[in-house]
């Protein structure tokens, strides 16, 4: 109520004080020759009033201008009037560009209701420190109105149309706010934070959504800022907003939702009035909406399109390899994938510019125009016209595995590794999908989708199942045999937004985290895409060259998602909450960050954190967010840590003498610690070396890898990784499969992968894969030995076959007393429609 009233006596106020002015005005006798300013307007640094181009005074532009300034109650009715025609109504004048701002906005609005609940109940509930918020949001409100108010007096009284301006046209602005606040406050009903059981209940009789403190004053702080758009002028008017926002929060008065609603409620009414009824000629900026500031200035950018990111099992990132360790890409960062293809094609520029210059191999000129063929598009300048939709692949693929094969990564091995979760037994497996995109503007979306089928298998033996109860707290489980499959699956589907090349994306979404092969140490396309909201750097940017520029190019990436499959949680006060073969009710949420750096075109080094919490009795909110971070920072542990976090770093380097032919690269990952680099001996470590062709065989290529997940250093380590007593049945996995390396606990593998490229696109590769599992974690250890053949043929410019045979024997004594062996077999075929022209 005390808003209401500070809000309609400047309402008021504004409308006897233009009515004051009208008086004036028509009490003011016409002169036709010019008129000398007060000596004392002259001293006080206000300029002379200037002749028009008529040779009339002001006094006679102002009333031959009556028709436009409210000068009596009238007109200044039907201004209002019209004015609230304008701003009701704007709904209907929203465009599709319009989604850019309003999808995000609902979205971040969306959140704030889901937690504003749990917000304000971990706000003080003092009476003295509400008390003093409640008195320093008047305050700032009271600033921001009594300097609106106080300009226009003083403009008046100083005859400087400015300052008048910019009071009449502040106040005008708040009264318009207050009249869309105060419809929707009592058609809304929220209650306030203080009010009922505190759960900001909507339709209960109370006033809390929006902020009418918020609107206010980003109402006059909006007009202000705009009128005198200096950077101290813009500091001064939104810290006050801002400062009446927190504080209305702290004061226990409103949620976060009521106050974002509110202020921009209180911004986009002042761009309203503002845009409308400014005079230019007084000064001031021109208020660019946000629909504008969204929409730029026509320019189909790429940093302001949006672009689809290639899937991470594409033949184009090996490609890409290919050129960047033969030396015509440079800026690419190969440890934070996917890229967008908007990425690639940049990338494509950089290697233009490398072989029209004669740098590069013939190779890497072959390898070079096929991918120009794949983003024909973009290098043409169609993706940024209006709206675009394709189909970007039509797959099928058949898989027959004979033999019993590996499918418990969590605990034991993988006979099939980083294939997005995908099922796999003994027997016929097959999948078949579709993978689309489109694109329009700023906006992107992509889907695939697809059918999986894998047959049934008996349940594990009793040793097995023994040895997962003595490794995870739930205990021994059940004997229950697998079902056969037969589901439609998504995989990677979401939509998002770029802005100045930061991408925004939320939905189902595959990263990988590192430059190896084999798998990345902290997140891989082993498991199933995770439900995440995404914020990516998508293509490198630089800082200023004094003092930071040597960092070289550098990409940031920062997720939130949400886990599945979990059964278990460790609560504090009830104990080990769950049931075999019932997920959670609330599962586990993941978050993590990475930043890459390249200071110099042949080193890359990255360093990355995820963090696995909140989850079971845990909600997710604000407060546990942030303690997430702090948790990771200093290891308090106890009750108070609700948290199971990892820290990683990987690094590429390409010998500058033997650049064209040979790269190291590197991957180490840690438990609760700060860094790898902190904690070598509790770390686990992967290498690798890429040869993109082999001395005097131009065509073939070498890359060896190996690592371990049990430090021989470390022996009380030994399938320490990927666990937390907080999250038993394995803390980083999602839907049962390891987001991380298929080396998994306690395991130690070398890798060998040789290719003959036939052409750019048709190729043969033979790999050899040699893997153990420590026994210090799992009773008498494992071995398993693969090797085979992998085919990729390019059958037509839009058909392409693929195909594979691979021999594996594994020994698991606890598994089998006897070694096992398999024949695993895959047939695949791809259409490519949007290659055909």
């Amino acid at each position: 109520m005390q808003m209401r009233a500070i809000l309609t006596t400047l309402s008021c106020a504004a409308l006897n004080l233009s009515l004051c002015a009208a008086a004036s005005m028509a009490a003011r006798p016409q002169a036709g020759g010019r008129q000398a300013l007060p000596e004392e307007s002259k001293s006080s640094g206000i300029p002379d009033r200037k002749m028009n181009a008529s040779n009339k005074s002001v006094d006679d532009a102002e009333a031959e201008n009556f028709e436009a300034t409210p000068r009596s109650v009238s007109r200044l009715s039907r201004r209002f009037l019209s004015d609230q025609e304008q701003i009701w109504t704007s709904p209907s004048k929203i465009r599709f560009s319009d989604t850019q701002w309003l999808v995000p906005l609902s979205g971040i609005t969306a959140g704030l209701f889901v937690t504003d609940r749990d917000f304000s109940g971990h706000l003080s509930r003092d009476p003295k420190t509400i008390s003093h918020y409640n008195n320093l949001s008047n305050a700032g409100i009271g600033a921001l109105i009594g300097g609106a108010g106080g300009m226009w007096l003083l403009g008046h009284a100083k005859h400087n149309e400015h300052w008048s301006e910019t009071g009449f046209l502040a106040g005008e602005a708040a009264l318009n706010s207050l009249v869309v606040v105060e419809e929707m406050k009592y058609s809304f009903g929220r209650q306030r934070p203080n009010e009922g059981n505190g759960h900001g209940q909507f339709f209960h009789g109370g006033v809390s959504f929006p902020s009418e403190h918020s609107a206010a004053a980003w109402s006059v702080a909006g007009v202000i800022a705009h009128e005198y758009p200096g950077p101290l002028m813009k500091i001064m008017a939104y810290g006050l907003a801002s400062l009446v926002d927190v504080s209305r929060l702290r004061a226990r008065q409103h949620f976060p939702s009521d106050v974002l609603v509110g202020s921009v409620i209180g911004n986009l009414v002042a761009q309203n009035i503002y845009s409308r009824h400014h005079d230019p000629e007084l000064g001031g900026e021109a208020w660019r909406s946000i629909s504008q500031v969204f929409r730029g200035n026509g320019e189909r950018s790429p940093a302001n399109q949006g672009s689809p990111y290639v899937p991470l099992d594409s033949w184009i990132y090996p490609a890409l390899d290919r050129l960047a360790a033969l030396g015509v890409v440079n800026s690419g960062l190969a440890g934070m994938r996917p890229w967008t293809r908007n990425e690639c094609v940049r990338l494509l520029g950089e290697a233009a510019d490398k072989i029209d210059a004669g740098i590069g191999s013939a190779e890497a000129e072959k390898t070079f125009r096929l991918l120009e063929t794949e983003f024909s598009d973009e290098l043409e300048g169609k993706i940024g016209e209006g709206l675009r939709a394709k189909v970007e692949s039509v797959y099928s693929r058949v898989t027959g595995i004979s033999g019993p094969p590996l499918t418990d990564g969590n605990h034991f091995g993988q006979t099939i590794t980083n294939d997005f979760g995908r099922p796999f037994q003994e027997g016929f497996n097959s999948v078949d999908g579709f993978s689309a995109w489109s694109t329009g503007g700023r906006w992107t979306g992509y889907v695939r989708a697809e059918y999986q089928h894998a047959p049934s298998a008996p349940a594990e033996s009793v040793a097995a199942r023994q040895f997962i109860g003595s490794v995870d707290p739930p205990g021994v489980p059940p004997a229950t045999p697998y079902s056969a499959v037969n589901r439609v699956r998504l995989l990677d589907a979401y939509v998002g937004m770029n802005f100045e090349n930061w991408q925004v994306s939320f939905g189902r979404q595959s990263l990988w985290w590192s430059p190896m092969q084999s798998g990345p140490l902290m997140f891989s396309d082993n498991a199933e895409p995770v439900n995440m909201f995404r914020v990516s750097r998508v293509s490198p940017f630089k800082l200023p060259r004094i003092p930071l520029g040597w960092m070289g190019p550098i990409r940031v990436e920062f997720f939130i998602g949400q886990l599945t499959g979990h059964e278990f949680v460790h609560d504090d006060t009830a104990g080990l909450v769950g049931q075999f073969g019932r997920p959670l009710d609330r599962q586990p949420w993941l978050r993590g960050e990475k930043i890459s750096f390249k200071p110099t075109p042949n080193f890359e080094f990255s360093v990355s954190e995820t963090t696995v919490f909140a989850g079971g009795p845990t909600p997710l909110n604000w407060h546990n967010l942030l303690r997430s971070y702090r948790t990771m920072v200093s290891r308090g542990g106890g009750g108070d840590d609700i948290t199971d976090p990892r820290s990683g770093l990987d690094f590429t380097y390409r010998v500058p003498g033997l650049r064209r032919w040979l790269t190291f690269y590197g991957d180490a990952f840690s438990e609760d610690t700060i860094s790898p680099l902190a904690y070598p001996r509790k770390s686990a470590i992967q290498g690798g070396i890429y040869m993109p062709r082999i001395p005097g065989v131009p065509k073939l290529d070498l890359r060896l890898e190996g690592g371990t997940t049990a430090p021989v250093d470390f022996p009380f380590c030994a399938g320490c990784f990927y666990v937390n007593d907080r999250y038993p049945g394995g803390s980083y996995v999602n839907r049962g499969n390891l987001m991380g390396s298929p080396l998994g606990r306690g395991g130690q593998d070398e890798r060998a992968w040789s290719t003959y490229w036939l052409s750019s696109r048709n190729k043969i590769q033979f790999q050899y894969r040699h893997q153990k599992v420590d026994g210090q974690y799992l009773p008498h250890g494992g071995t398993l030995n693969d090797g085979g053949v992998n085919v990729d043929f390019l059958l037509r410019p839009n058909v392409s076959f693929s195909g594979s045979v691979l021999y594996e024997k594994w020994n698991y004594p606890l598994l089998a007393p006897v070694a096992k062996s398999n024949w695993t077999t895959s047939v695949g075929l791809t259409l490519w429609p949007h290659l055909w022209k």
